[in-house]
């Protein structure tokens, strides 16, 4: 393994560390690799220690190029210049993919409480954003962040479709972040059909890291799973960057939205009633509305309107896989609704 430490800003303290593995010899079906970059906690006064290098090394193991960035604190911490470090940090790392042995579309944020809040805006805001966050014990609710940093922004007011999916853990007895900003964030994303898995557990301090003795003294009161979120937060990576394979780094397992209605185009996986209000695709559409009709409603009653309202975010491919349609016919729909110009 290569380590390189790069100062970013020598008067502000600012270092970017590369934890890099090789690729090819030993490790024939690898030619690249994931890579995540760490963002310590530390209140925006100091980076944490027990957040950076540990984390990092977790990261490792598991295949990635590891980076961990101590960024503008103290003094040095008014916004936007914590950001403005994530994103000088955030480019280098993709302008040296190759120099570096990953892949510049596989690349994801991981922070801690303020680092966690730093992470957040880099998910939601940032003009290079990362491919995934994971959001630990963060604070990202803007009254509470403020008071560790007065001038830095409200992550969960920012938080769109095009925020990056996102994995959040942290404690339910948190006496430091309260636990709304990580229902908050979680809710967030629901409304805004944002990729997530989110876990919290029953009980632990703040700032448990890892959860490992190494890290975290071994009589803290804490759940004995809590440390859980490293295995499952790697497992959620390999779902959203792709796992390793004899042919290269697979693609992700599922689709990051629920539907495709928010996108620039029509396809079977856009929801059926977005479809059936849409004038450019209401003709595609309009049959398949007629066959649930006469499927499920018929003699009951219920109206168009009342099926159609029903539907929810069924999207239309899911619909006629329920009604056994063969998948050249989905498939030909598909097609149909692709060639489509959205207005």
């Amino acid at each position: 393994m290569l380590i390189e430490k790069v100062i970013l800003s020598e008067e502000r303290n600012v270092t970017l560390t590369a934890y890099i593995q090789e690729v090819g010899g030993e490790f024939t079906y690898i030619d690249k690799r994931p890579a995540i970059l760490v963002l310590p906690g530390g209140g925006y006064q100091m980076c944490s220690d027990r957040e950076a290098d540990p984390v990092a090394l977790a990261y490792a193991k598991a295949g990635f190029q590891t980076f961990v960035l101590r960024y503008s604190v103290g003094a040095n911490a008014a916004w936007p210049q914590p950001l403005e470090d994530y994103e000088q940090a955030m480019k280098l790392i993709r302008d040296n993919s190759e120099k570096w042995f990953l892949d510049p579309n596989r690349v994801a944020v991981i922070g801690f409480s303020a680092g966690g809040h730093l992470a957040g805006c880099a998910a939601t805001m940032a003009k290079n954003k990362p491919n995934a966050a994971i959001l630990g014990y963060a604070v990202v609710y803007g009254e509470d962040a403020r008071k560790c940093n007065p001038t830095v922004p409200d992550v969960i007011a920012a938080v769109d479709r095009n925020t990056a999916p996102s994995f959040i853990f942290a404690s339910r007895r948190d006496n430091v972040v309260p636990i709304r900003n990580t229902t908050l964030y979680t809710n967030a994303c629901a409304m805004n059909d944002v990729a997530f898995e989110s876990h919290i557990y029953a009980y632990g301090p703040h700032g448990f890291s890892t959860a490992e003795p190494s890290v975290q003294d071994p009589a803290t009161d804490m759940c004995p799973r809590i440390g859980d979120w490293v295995e499952d937060s790697i497992a959620w990576l390999k779902e959203n960057l792709g796992e390793f394979s004899t042919d290269g780094l697979r693609g992700p397992v599922y689709r990051f939205h629920m539907t495709d209605d928010g996108e620039n185009f029509y396809s079977a996986d856009c929801s059926l009633l977005y479809l059936l209000n849409q004038e450019q695709t209401k003709e595609i559409v309009s049959p398949v509305l007629n066959m649930i009709g006469q499927a499920f409603a018929a003699g009951a009653g219920v109206s168009v309107e009342d099926i159609s309202a029903a539907l929810g975010n069924l999207t239309l491919r899911d619909m006629l896989g329920q009604m056994h349609i063969p998948t050249s016919q989905i498939e030909e729909m598909d097609e149909k609704l692709k060639d489509l110009k959205k207005i």
